[in-house]
């Protein structure tokens, strides 16, 4: 019976192995879409106590005579605090735009702003360094590049002994290589992946926040496939960002939500995940994810669990892309993962960010689709843990969260009439006829690929949705073309099987 009904499928052009490469198909186009990345942003680093002390926020445009004032008070001014309190007049104009490119304009500002960060007097050498960091955030990739005579004394300090400076300096060089690619290629070559190497064995927190969001930005550039991630996968940065993910009591929320996007960026460069793979990534992030799901149980801190929330979703995206990788399976990848406590933690999440943070289900269905796509061991633990039910609740939610979740019940109808027999009847005969009620041509079809696999696999199926009015919901979409050739064949199985 069931090589007849296969062989009948298969002729109507809709078998087993043709919705398996339809879908996997859809899913590829899928997985590109879920590689997109963060957006990019500068960061501004500004203590507000010292801005409060200096006279509130007012920002005065200042003039290339002021500048110029200002910049030979710095250098030649007869008492330190003379000299300081010019840097703190001058860092605070530059705050406003048309004093940052006045500033550019005059020939050897920058000049003197480097010789200053390089003087041998530390509160000279915070404000200038303070001074690039507001040129840092402007808005225009000229005034960027004018600072690229500053950037090797960065890297420089970078292995120094203040961790505010050093923070100060990582957000600057950060700010500095979202804006420019001529700032990028002239990091590379002074060196800044060995020392953003060095730099992430640093103890204080601050510090590694601040590295993760640099080094974020380094790996979104257009060229970093080619020229950044290889540097970076060849250096000791991974196996070090793993370790800042390890779940415990070392974990720090802050820094594990910008480490965790640069993870996401270097998997999403497919340079060399099998590398990640082998140095454990898949089971880090699977025991991250517990560790998560426990803390959103624990908590009542709102702002807890926007941190949590803001690190579920590199956490995920990261599981995801990694599964798909042909060498997730040579490895054992799945097994890796082969925790029925990884389906229970990601049904907590999506429960638990249903209405608090919904963009976050698509990604979490993403996950479980992946999980579940190959592996007949979590289709088991999806069933053995009555998560199905749960499952087509989420139905009601929106269309795309419609398609992942029928695209996870394909998965697991798909493993053969045992485990059609846990999904039928049930709450799905009357859920799948809703779904062909809908007008959008994704659920739909998606819906008459559940129903082909069911009608395949589970006796009685066939005639159960004829008995139900099924014919009639499949009229509706004989005429839409995407879906044509799928309810003929539906249509031809439910009649004559």
């Amino acid at each position: 019976m069931w090589s007849g009904r296969r062989g009948l499928l298969r002729s109507s052009g809709c078998g087993v192995e043709e919705l398996r490469c339809r879908r996997r198909e859809r899913e590829a186009a899928l997985r590109k879409a879920r590689r997109e990345q963060q957006l990019v942003s500068k960061r501004l680093l500004r203590d507000e106590a010292t801005e409060e002390a200096e006279g509130g926020c007012v920002v005065v445009i200042l003039g290339e005579a002021e500048i110029q004032e200002f910049l030979r008070l710095a250098q030649r001014g007869t008492e330190e605090k003379e000299r300081e309190r010019a840097l703190v007049s001058l860092r605070r104009g530059l705050q406003h735009p048309e004093t940052q490119q006045t500033f550019i304009r005059l020939e050897g500002s920058i000049r003197t702003l480097v010789g200053l960060l390089t003087s041998n007097q530390a509160l000279l050498q915070l404000e200038a360094a303070r001074c690039l960091h507001e040129l840092s955030h402007s808005e225009q990739s000229a005034v960027a590049e004018a600072c690229l005579p500053a950037t090797s004394y960065l890297l420089t300090y970078l292995s120094g002994h203040s961790s505010d400076f050093i923070e100060l300096c990582l957000y600057t060089l950060g700010n500095l290589i979202v804006e420019s690619e001529a700032v990028r290629r002239q990091l590379l070559p002074q060196g800044i992946v060995p020392a953003l190497a060095a730099c992430i064995q640093s103890p204080h927190l601050t510090v590694l926040e601040a590295l993760g969001y640099a080094l974020s930005q380094l790996l979104q550039a257009k060229e970093a496939p080619g020229k950044i991630i290889p540097l970076v996968l060849g250096s000791t940065l991974p196996q070090h960002i793993l370790q800042l993910l390890q779940p415990g009591p070392k974990l720090n929320l802050g820094v594990a939500v910008e480490f965790a996007w640069c993870l996401h960026y270097i998997i999403c460069s497919q340079v060399n995940n099998a590398l990640l793979i082998t140095q454990g990534a898949l089971t880090t992030l699977g025991l991250l994810l517990l560790d998560l799901a426990a803390a959103v149980q624990r908590t009542e801190d709102a702002g807890l669990e926007l941190v949590c929330g803001q690190l579920v979703c590199p956490v995920v995206r990261c599981l995801s892309n990694l599964l798909t990788e042909a060498a997730a399976e040579t490895v054992g990848g799945p097994m890796q993962l082969r925790d029925e406590r990884v389906l229970a933690a990601l049904f907590i999440l999506l429960q638990f960010f249903l209405h608090k943070q919904p963009s976050l289900l698509p990604e979490g269905l993403w996950l479980l689709n992946n999980l579940t796509a190959n592996s007949p061991s979590f289709c088991t633990s999806l069933i053995s843990l009555d998560l199905i039910e749960p499952l087509l609740h989420l139905l009601s939610v929106s269309n795309v969260v419609s398609v992942l979740v029928l695209t996870v019940l394909c998965n697991v109808a798909e493993k053969g009439p045992a485990y059609c027999q846990h999904l039928w009847p049930g709450l799905l005969l009357p859920t799948l006829l809703d779904t062909l009620a809908l007008s959008d041509t994704e659920v739909v079809g998606q819906s008459l690929e559940l129903l082909q696999l069911l009608f395949l696999y589970q006796p009685g199926a066939a005639q159960a949705f004829l008995q139900q009015s099924g014919l009639q919901a499949l009229q509706r979409h004989e005429e839409v073309a995407q879906l044509q050739d799928r309810v003929h064949a539906l249509q031809q199985t439910a009649l004559h099987g």
